[in-house]
């Protein structure tokens, strides 16, 4: 039932459109090419009626003026040929040429009505179309109006009939431009009217110059109505006719097509006396004059109303630049800017928030509530603004208050008020939620450090259990390592002093590089390296790790896309992905980004993950699962130190077991150790693994290695991790 209208539409456009292709077949000037032509009308009017009743349109009025001008219209063409029947020949002018000119008008008012649409005026299309219309009236001015004014021997209501056609057709052209040049007019019966009125308009224009220097046969000239009458019901009957476009979402441009356009219009000037110069004629200057500075002044006046809308344009991009398209607060950009203008003109105060158990939120409800909630939260906490303070969303889930000149005690209060505010229940997304926050509060130094403490202090309030925590001389050291690092890590992404070094994974027993694992390390300008160890739990525990995650997944992938064009790559390379990222909603779908930007083919990406991390199951399975699909393989990292299940071998698509090198270092003593190595190659071997031996530092224990049967080895006996390419050798090299 759903497609009943649109074949109702599409079968009576194939029909009509048929039948007016099909008429210059049909012998001119016999009474059955009239009955054909006003059939064609008749029909269209009656198809115009039907789609109007059938799809009651909010703007029927304009279509049932556009039918009553059609009607009229076609009661012209049934006028015209009575008279020519029963007098055997046409007077002009005659009550047919009354309806024709009675219609037009109709006509005109119905296309404006329905190209207005509900916003506000388009002033550039107006002009647009002003052009246009001025160059066809340029054009009727130079072959009919001109000539028929000039005509002195033509009765007066001949000559005034006459010139009422090309001002007809040219009051139609300009809703007709109108129509066409609207970019929210693109529905298909808009389109379908403005194809018409097109037609129909080329039409007129050969009819009229042709009856002006020749004798009109009809022909193809018929056929042309006949096409627009089948296009103007078949928009009628078209359900996008049933509402008028949206104006006030469209937007404002020239393209290429409409450019041509507006090009081609204002050369009809020049074109017309280029015309007149070479066969002789006499040059009209008076008329071309007035066209060419009429043409240039509408160039000039487009020209203004482009240059306001880009300024307008520009304001809004600027807006949007220096807010939080979902809270509608400041952005981050944003709210730097104006604490570095308050820290240059006093002493600022800072109140950085974050939300404690928006992740269970998102993770359990979906991005959608997730955001709901963000902007709900974005709205309590303008609500408990000061005069002159600044609210603005820093990323995330963490906000952002600046109190340019703030009262001793003001800081505290506002940060009760803020936490208070955010405990209540939220309603998002059909739901009742429950989220609080953590804030600190700092001042005093540049705008970096003022952040940078405001950052300690919320962590601070945080491993307070959500509070709020004003930074103070001595809070670094009695937070703890955990809460610097946390604030520092940030500071740090930004700062870019994290980079990755590669260690290769060697064939035994060549030691032919097949892999390299990428590991991140972070250089401090001031105190130095800081170990892995240290940062990568805390980055977790701040979620951090996400963000750095990503930048790792990036970068590293940039680096082998490097390799492989330099023709060095190996065979494959490792990124370590934890469990905070698994859990992340749509980190497949972020791997699959990430590896169509850089052009590496998903086969060549290993993705290396503990057992722990996957060991609970839920959404971190999920995750392994997906990125299987994407044709990515799974090594499960440091085998034999977490759960060590056997139940994971079977239910995860591991694809590389990547032994603990607490299981190498001694497998070259008789031991527990070297049985627990031949045990864990023989499960590899036997489930098609492939087991890579970790922390192999010495030709000894390769070689052990290699006759316990392992063929993948790691480890400083073959190469350090490095910042370096790799050689056309295959090595790392420094």
């Amino acid at each position: 039932m759903r497609n009943g209208p649109v074949r109702f539409w599409a079968g009576w456009l194939l029909v009509a459109a048929t039948a007016a292709l099909c008429f210059p077949l049909v012998p001119d000037g016999t009474l059955g090419a009239r009955i054909y032509v006003n059939t064609v009308g008749l029909a269209s009017v009656a198809a115009m009626i039907i789609g109007i009743r059938r799809h009651r349109p909010e703007h029927w009025r304009a279509w049932a003026l556009f039918a009553t001008g059609l009607a009229v219209f076609i009661a012209g063409d049934i006028t015209y040929d009575v008279t020519e029947l029963r007098l055997g020949e046409y007077p002009y002018p005659s009550w047919a040429d009354a309806c024709y000119l009675f219609a037009y008008p109709l006509l005109f008012a119905a296309l404006a009505k329905l190209g207005r649409g509900h916003g506000d005026r388009d002033w550039g299309g107006i002009i647009d179309a002003a052009v246009i219309s001025t160059g066809i009236g340029l054009v009727y001015w130079v072959f009919v109006i001109g000539p028929t004014l000039g005509d002195v021997a033509a009765p007066p209501l001949e000559r005034l009939v006459t010139i009422g056609y090309p001002l007809s057709d040219v009051l139609l052209t300009t809703a007709t431009a109108r129509l066409l040049t609207r970019p929210e007019n693109r529905t298909t019966s808009l389109r379908l009217m403005g194809v018409g009125a097109a037609v129909m308009l080329t039409g007129d224009l050969f009819y009229t110059t042709m009856s002006a220097t020749a004798e009109y046969t009809g022909g193809f000239v018929e056929s042309g109505f006949l096409v627009a009458y089948a296009c103007w019901g078949a928009a009628a009957l078209h359900p996008s006719m049933r509402q008028r476009p949206d104006t006030a979402l469209a937007a404002h441009r020239i393209g290429k097509g409409r450019l041509a356009v507006l090009a081609a219009f204002t050369l009809i000037a020049p074109g017309l006396l280029f015309l007149q110069g070479i066969t002789g004629a006499a040059i009209t200057w008076g008329a071309l004059g007035i066209g060419a500075v009429a043409l240039f002044l509408l160039v000039v006046l487009r020209m203004w109303d482009l240059v306001q809308q880009l300024r307008t344009q520009a304001a809004r991009l600027g807006d949007l630049a220096m807010h939080d398209t979902l809270t509608g607060l400041a952005n981050r950009h944003a709210f730097e800017e104006r604490l570095a203008a308050a820290v240059a003109a006093g002493t600022p105060s800072v109140l950085l928030l974050d939300l404690n158990g928006f992740k269970a939120v998102n993770d359990r409800f979906g991005h959608a509530v997730g955001d709901d909630l963000l902007a709900a939260v974005g709205r309590r906490i303008g609500a408990e603004l000061p005069e002159g303070a600044v609210a603005a969303r820093m990323g995330g889930d963490e906000f952002a208050v600046l109190l340019p000149a703030p009262v001793p005690d003001h800081c505290e209060d506002l940060a009760v008020r803020l936490r208070a505010a955010i405990h209540r229940p939220i309603r998002a997304g059909g739901q009742d939620l429950l989220v609080g926050a953590s804030i600190g509060i700092a001042g005093g130094g540049d705008p970096v450090e003022i952040l940078r403490r405001a950052d300690v202090a919320m962590y601070a309030a945080k491993a307070d259990g959500g509070r709020h925590r004003r930074y103070d001389g001595d809070l670094d050291d009695r937070a703890g390592e955990e809460a610097r690092l946390g604030a520092e890590l940030r500071t740090a992404l930004d700062a870019g002093e994290f980079h990755l070094v590669y260690q290769p994974i060697v064939e035994l027993p060549s030691g032919n590089v097949v892999a390299v694992e990428s590991l991140v390390r972070w250089w401090r300008p001031e105190e130095g390296y800081v170990a892995p160890d240290v940062f990568i739990p805390v980055a977790e525990r701040t979620g951090l790790i996400v963000e750095l995650g990503e930048w790792i997944l990036r970068t590293a992938c940039l680096q082998y896309a490097h390799w492989w064009r330099q023709g060095v790559a190996p065979h494959r390379f490792g990124v370590n992905v934890s469990a905070r990222q698994l859990a992340e909603p749509g980190f497949a779908g972020l791997v699959a980004a990430v590896l169509a930007e850089t052009g590496v083919h998903p086969a060549r990406l290993v993705v290396e993950v503990t057992e722990t991390a996957v060991f609970g199951g839920g959404s971190a399975v999920r995750a392994v699962r997906e990125l299987t699909e994407l044709g990515v393989e799974i090594a499960l990292d440091d085998f034999g130190t977490g759960h060590s299940s056997l139940g994971l071998l079977q239910t995860l698509p591991v694809r590389v077991l990547k032994v603990d090198k607490s299981f190498v270092e001694n497998v070259t003593m008789a031991g527990r150790h070297a049985v627990i190595a031949t045990s864990l190659i023989q499960v590899a071997n036997g489930l098609g693994m492939v087991a890579v031996a970790e922390g192999v530092e010495t030709a000894e224990q390769a070689a052990e290695l290699f006759r316990l049967g392992y063929r993948r080895a790691q480890g400083y006996h073959f190469g350090r991790p490095v910042r370096a390419a790799l050689s056309a050798a295959g090595q790392v090299a420094a």
